[in-house]
């Protein structure tokens, strides 16, 4: 390996690189959000716990819906992407007649969100339940009180998770070569195929993966940091809680003093 046989190499083959680079960003973006949408559904219905007051029939409902999300969790996190990706691109071929890229588009999106919904239902968790409580109790509705206090806590304590899964899916998407979709692995392996410099050509691939990965890893501190600056989801507070009690006897405080100097 010398500098000069990478610099032939980036010259010569720069633009299939470079194709490979963008269609691994972009099928890690896709099945990143997609998967984080996902997730957001399945985590927010495993994580929803029924009154005692429920009916029979939700409770039901709520059982079947915890055993499919269970299922689904189960295989898809217990099963390399590779031989899902495999198994669903074939096994749906002559069904959908799909292509090759949003089969991998799928693959990714469905397995990370196996993973979101994990990482969602544990940052749902985390919130306290009093949040839930106060909010129940200003008359809110269970999907208010989701939608406007429960889900926001939530996504922000599981922002770093949600994050490190755009990193790992640009890593794994390197293993949808497998269905022939042109990423950087499967360029990769083209370039070195042809030139016979294997070491040249996955130092390079080596390197350019490491470079995605950083940027995504500073982008994605940046928007951690921004999002711990807001301010976080509180509730109005009754008179008769402490503080507000506290904070209304100083206030009395002070103007007995002021009324007496004044004498």
């Amino acid at each position: 390996m010398s500098i000069q046989s990478i610099t032939q190499i980036l010259t010569k083959y720069g633009s299939s690189l470079a194709l490979g680079v963008r269609t691994t960003v972009i099928i890690a973006l896709v099945g990143t959000i997609l998967g984080f949408l996902l997730g957001l559904v399945v985590g927010g219905i495993k994580a929803i716990r029924l009154d005692l007051t429920a009916s029979t029939p939700a409770k039901i409902c709520k059982k079947i819906l915890d055993c499919i999300i269970n299922i689904y969790i189960t295989i898809f996190r217990g099963t390399p992407m590779m031989v899902q990706a495999l198994f669903i691109y074939y096994a749906l071929l002559d069904f959908i007649h799909w292509d090759n890229f949003t089969a991998a588009c799928f693959v990714i999106t469905v397995n990370t969100g196996a993973y979101m919904a994990e990482i969602i239902r544990s940052g749902i968790q985390a919130v306290d339940v009093g949040q839930t409580e106060a909010a129940r109790s200003l008359g809110m509705s269970n999907i208010q009180t989701m939608f406007s206090v429960v889900l926001p806590q939530a996504i922000k304590n599981a922002f770093p998770a949600i994050g490190n899964e755009l990193i790992v899916n640009i890593k794994d998407s390197s293993v949808l070569m497998i269905i022939s979709i042109t990423e950087l692995m499967f360029q990769s392996k083209s370039i070195a195929g042809s030139t016979f410099k294997f070491t040249d050509v996955y130092f390079i691939e080596a390197m350019i993966y490491l470079i995605l990965t950083s940027i995504c890893a500073f982008i994605l501190n940046l928007i951690e940091k921004r999002i711990n600056k807001d301010t976080t989801v509180s509730l109005p507070m009754s008179s008769t809680e402490p503080n507000s009690i506290s904070y209304v006897q100083t206030k009395e405080q002070k103007g007995a003093n002021s009324d007496y100097v004044s004498r």
